[in-house]
Parts: structure tokens; C-alpha cells; sequence
């Protein structure tokens, strides 16, 4: 058998070969057995952490002699022990060396070891499996080329606190995704994993937590069953928030909210099971990677429940912690905070309280200022939530700059904040004074404006066009706004009802030239011209009664007799053939548009 090395590797390294590492591989070769044991035994005292040995080792051919010897049914069983023994601290060493085992073909010759009788044999292929895999060298699907491995491994889970500890190490850093975690769920990982959650070795159930924290993460079919699994009458969320508790290492902390994290995002967790909330450490004074793990969990509880996001914040000092959490240095914390606020953020009472005792807004807008953009997606994100109409928050952002902090990400590459600008800037138009909405209008620009409304996203669009509903509300607004803006947004409407979009997109945009036509002024940029009088027409008699409808509420608004000049659009409607499209449209099987047509003929015989 011989390694694969690189020619410039072997010549550096051979330089330093001395004359003692030479006599350690020779001895590999003697006729004595027992002098082969003795300078394999020689051999691992002189590499124990020595990494130049192991290098110059690896170059002299010592790996295809030691793993030759190691799968000899002739060897003896200690001899075959102590060759794997070597083997592992050889794996110990830098990641070239583990490149070289792996050019060797070690794995399957570990995995073949496995199949011994002998648990020591067994115990040192397996550790030194454990330290190869968890080499960032070492392709994770090695572990999964031959079926009946992962099934001999869960066999082996029972034979001692040391098969448990290297094989749950194995699983849990070679399962990167969800053709690993089926696979490792088929061959009854749950089932064969859970009981060692209560070993009496911290290792194991240290290793045993980490296995659930890869097989559970975004994956709601582990998640659904590892809620119905206990041990020794404790069910495993029961155990898991035991390991959050303030006596247990900050590693087992850590490693129990990221499983309960992962179940409360599937589902499989109540979150209004006050054990989850109340057993929580919320003294976290310390550890940078429990903050986050901790805040990620209350995320997630509170992402969705009322009552759980109020038990959040009304826990004492939790929303100070959460404030200060968007300043830590750590980039980690900070985006796992600003989620944890995102979620709270969710609900009206809170933001009509705690947000605004605490003045939430301010960090916000820092962090705002200057962050990396996994930031700026969930802060932007938030302050959707703070410049909704019932936040008291939303003037003091106002006058903090938030208008040209929103437009400009409006501008970015990224979608998620493109998006997140202009829903902002939707909300804060929402019934806002005109003065803010002409603010918005010269911040974004016009071209700004059109680059928007021709985004390949519709979710940028459906936005884009909502801010202009917004905008174009309250009759002096919409006067005011046409007067200045008129001929862009009615170009942009063109566009829009031109264009191959979709339902929504089109309704939306048949909802704004209602809006114009409710202006007193505004309504005349509709009736002089004749290619939007024609579209209106058009999707009067639309297949889909959504369109249909919008167009009625144009309709409605250009005659109503109330107003000045009703009877002059009156006739020149009339002349289009709107009365005709009116009466089929009052035979309609649909209430909506039935009753629509029918108000609208009323007009016409006030």
C-alpha cells in the first residue's frame, strides 16, 4: 500500500529525517514479533506531542506498515491495539499528516477494525476514527460509502463509556445536513442516543447533547420526535432545559438551547409551557456563546406567542439585557439580539409599552448605522415593526433620520434589506403628515422611485407600490403629491398595468389610480388620458373579479355626483361604454361587484 504525498512536502520534511526515526520504522519490519510490538510500543512514546517526529515518520512509510499490521488476523490482539493507538496520535498532529492517512486508506481499515471482538482494539480504532473525522480535512460522507457502518456503529453505542463518547463525536461532526440527519435518523440515532443524556460519564453526555443539536437543527421530523422520546420517565425538553441551569458547564448550556431552539422553530415545543421560559438562565453575565444561544432561544419562543413574548419581557431586567445585547462586540450576540428583539417586536402591546419605556429605538438606529448586512436584515426588519401607526416610537425615529437612513436601503444589492427599506418607508406613510410624505418622495427620487417599481422581485414591487397607496391618501395629500409627481407615477402606472405581473401586482396598482381618483385635482390626470381610461375599461371586464372590483373603485370615485365637474367625466365614460360594462356587471354572481355596479348606476340617475 502506498501514501500519496506531495514531492515538496517529502523533500522539506526528509531534510530533518534523523537517524533515530528511521530505526523506529525498521523495527516495523523485524522477524520478532515481539520486537515489533516493543518498537511500535517505542514508537507512540516518541510522537506523543511531538509533531516533527510524526512528520518525518509519515515520510519514512511508517502508516502503510502500521495499518498493514494493524488488519494482520496473525497480529496479536495488543499489537493490533497499539498500532491503532500510534495511528491516532499520528491523526493528531497537522492537517497535512491527516492527509496523508487519509491517502492510506486508514477509514476503511478502522472500519474493518471495528469488527473485532476485542472492546480495547475496538476503543482505539474508534478514537482514532474520532480524531480523523473531526479534522476539517476529512470528508464527512466517508462515514456513510458502506451501509452497515452507521448500523455496526449503533450497535457499538453499548459496549462502554468510550465507544458512546467517540462514536456520538463521530455523528455529530459528520452530520452536515439532511441526507446525513435521515440516514442517521433511519438507523435509529434518536432512540439509541437519548439514554446517554443521563450517563454518569460528562463526556458522553456532553457528546450525546451535541448529537441531538446537529440531528434537531432545521429539521422538524427529528424535532417532532425527540419531544415524545424521555428517559427514565423524564421527557428530553424536560431534560434539556435541566442542562440550561446556571451549576452546568456554559458548553452544556450553549449546546441545550441550540436543541431547544431547533424544537421551538419546528414546532414541537409549547411555547407556553412555563417550564421552558422560567428554568432559563437569564443571569448571562459572561459567555458570549450563551448570550447568543440564549437569545436565539427567546427568539424563537416569543416568535410567534403573545403570552410567551410578554413572560419574556416582563422577566426582570431581560429587556435591559436584550439592549445591551445590540452593542456587544461580539457579531454573534449582537445579530442573535436583534433577532430576539425582532420577535418581541411582534407585538403591539409590547411595542406600545416596554419598547418605548426602554427606548428600544435608539440602539436600534446605531446599530443601524453601522453593521455587517446579516445585521441590517434583522434590524431593518424591526424597525418595519417600530414605524407601524399604534408605535409611539415612530416620531422620535423620524426625527432621528431614519428617512434617509431607509432610502438608501432602498439602493442596496442586497433583496432582504431592498425590501426592508421600502416596507419601512411604506409604514411610516401610513397616514403620516404631508410633510413626511414629501420627505419620503425627495429622499427616494424619482429615478429611485422607477428603479423600484422595475425590480425583478415582487416582493420590492408589492412594497414599492403600497408606499405609493400610502403616499396618495387624504385628498389634499393626493393633490399635493399628483401636482409635483402627476406625470412620473402615472408613467409608472402605465408601466405597471402594461407589464406581466401577477394578480396582486396589478390590483394594487389599480388600487392607486383610485387613490388619484379621489384627489379633487388629481382625478384629472386619469380622465385626459385616454390609454389609462382604457386599461380601467379593460379590467372592468377582467376574467378575475379582484381586478374587476379595483377597477369599479376607479369608477366609482371619477363619477360621484357630488363632486365638481362629475358631469362632464359622467358623459365621456358613458361614451367609452362604461354604462354598458355597469349593467352586465349588476347581474354579476358576485355580491361585491354586483352592489359595486349597482351604487355606480345610481350616479348616473342621481
Amino acid at each position: 500500500m502506498a501514501c500519496v504525498l506531495e514531492a515538496p512536502l517529502r523533500m522539506s520534511v526528509l531534510s530533518e529525517v534523523t537517524a533515530s526515526s528511521r530505526h523506529y520504522v525498521d523495527r516495523l519490519f523485524d522477524l520478532d514479533p515481539q520486537k515489533v510490538l516493543q518498537g511500535v510500543i517505542d514508537m507512540k512514546n516518541a510522537v506523543i506531542g511531538n509533531n516533527k517526529q510524526k512528520a518525518n515518520l509519515i515520510v519514512l512509510g511508517a502508516v502503510p506498515r502500521l495499518l498493514y499490521l494493524l488488519q494482520q488476523e496473525t497480529s496479536s490482539t495488543e499489537l493490533r491495539t497499539e498500532c491503532a493507538v500510534v495511528l491516532g496520535s499520528l491523526a493528531m498532529g497537522t492537517e497535512n499528516n491527516v492527509k496523508s492517512l487519509l491517502d492510506c486508506h486508514i477509514i476503511p481499515a478502522l472500519l474493518q477494525g471495528l469488527l473485532s471482538p476485542d472492546l480495547k482494539f475496538i476503543e482505539a480504532c474508534l478514537r482514532c476514527l474520532r480524531t480523523i473525522f473531526i479534522s476539517p480535512v476529512t470528508p464527512e460522507d466517508l462515514l456513510y460509502t458502506d451501509a452497515t457502518v452507521i448500523s455496526h456503529l449503533m450497535a457499538l453505542l453499548s459496549r462502554s463509556r468510550y465507544t458512546q463518547e467517540y462514536i456520538c463525536q463521530i455523528f455529530s461532526h459528520c452530520c452536515k445536513g439532511p441526507d446525513h440527519q435521515t440516514i442517521l435518523f433511519n438507523h435509529g440515532a434518536v432512540q439509541n442516543i437519548a439514554h446517554l443524556l443521563v450517563s454518569t460519564s460528562y463526556k458522553v453526555r456532553m457528546q450525546a447533547l451535541k448529537c441531538f443539536s446537529v440531528l434537531a437543527f432545521e429539521n422538524p421530523q427529528v424535532s417532532m420526535t425527540l419531544v415524545n422520546v424521555s428517559v427514565d420517565g423524564e421527557l428530553l425538553p424536560q431534560i434539556f432545559v435541566k442542562m440550561l441551569q446556571r451549576d452546568k458547564p456554559i458548553e452544556m448550556q450553549v449546546t441545550s438551547a441550540k436543541c431547544l431552539t431547533s424544537m421551538c422553530r419546528a414546532g414541537a415545543i409549547r411555547t407556553d409551557d412555563s417550564c421552558i421560559v422560567l428554568k432559563l438562565d437569564h443571569d448571562l453575565k459572561h459567555a458570549h456563546e450563551l448570550r447568543q444561544a440564549a437569545f436565539k432561544l427567546y427568539a424563537s419562543l416569543g416568535a410567534n406567542d403573545e403570552d410567551i413574548r410578554k413572560k419574556i419581557i416582563e422577566t426582570e431586567n431581560m429587556m435591559d439585557r436584550i439592549v445591551n445585547g445590540l452593542s456587544e462586540s461580539s457579531i454573534k450576540v449582537r445579530l442573535a439580539a436583534v433577532r430576539c428583539l425582532h420577535s418581541l417586536s411582534r407585538s403591539v402591546q409590547q411595542l406600545r409599552t416596554s419598547f418605548q419605556d426602554h427606548a428600544v429605538w435608539k440602539p436600534l438606529m446605531k446599530v443601524l448605522q453601522n453593521a455587517p448586512n446579516e445585521i441590517l436584515v434583522v434590524a431593518s426588519s424591526t424597525l418595519c415593526n417600530l414605524l407601524l401607526e399604534f408605535s409611539p416610537s415612530k416620531e422620535p425615529i423620524l426625527e432621528s433620520g431614519a428617512i434617509e437612513l431607509l432610502c438608501s436601503l432602498t439602493q442596496s444589492e442586497n433583496l432582504a434589506l431592498r425590501v426592508n427599506g421600502i416596507w419601512a418607508l411604506m409604514n411610516m406613510a401610513f397616514q403620516a403628515e404631508q410633510k413626511i410624505k414629501s420627505d419620503i418622495l425627495r429622499g427616494l427620487s424619482t429615478e429611485q422611485l422607477f428603479q423600484l417599481l422595475s425590480d425583478s422581485d415582487v416582493n420590492v414591487l408589492m412594497k414599492t407600490l403600497g408606499l405609493l397607496r400610502n403616499l396618495l391618501s387624504t385628498r389634499p395629500h393626493i393633490d399635493h403629491i399628483m401636482s409635483t409627481h402627476g406625470k412620473q407615477i402615472m408613467q409608472a402606472v402605465t408601466l405597471i398595468l402594461e407589464g406581466e405581473h401577477n394578480i396582486e401586482v396589478k390590483e394594487q396598482t389599480l388600487c392607486i389610480l383610485a387613490n388619484i381618483a379621489d384627489g379633487t385635482t388629481a382625478k384629472e390626470l386619469i380622465m385626459t388620458n385616454d390609454d389609462i381610461l382604457q386599461k380601467i375599461k379593460y379590467y372592468m371586464s377582467h376574467s378575475n373579479a379582484k381586478l374587476q372590483l379595483a377597477a369599479m373603485f376607479c369608477i366609482s370615485n371619477l363619477i360621484w355626483n357630488e363632486e365638481e365637474g362629475s358631469q362632464e367625466r359622467q358623459d365621456k365614460l358613458r361614451d367609452m361604454g362604461i354604462v354598458d360594462i355597469l349593467h352586465k356587471l349588476s347581474q354579476s354572481s358576485d355580491p361585491n361587484l354586483c352592489d359595486k355596479a349597482k351604487t355606480a348606476l345610481q350616479q348616473y340617475l342621481a
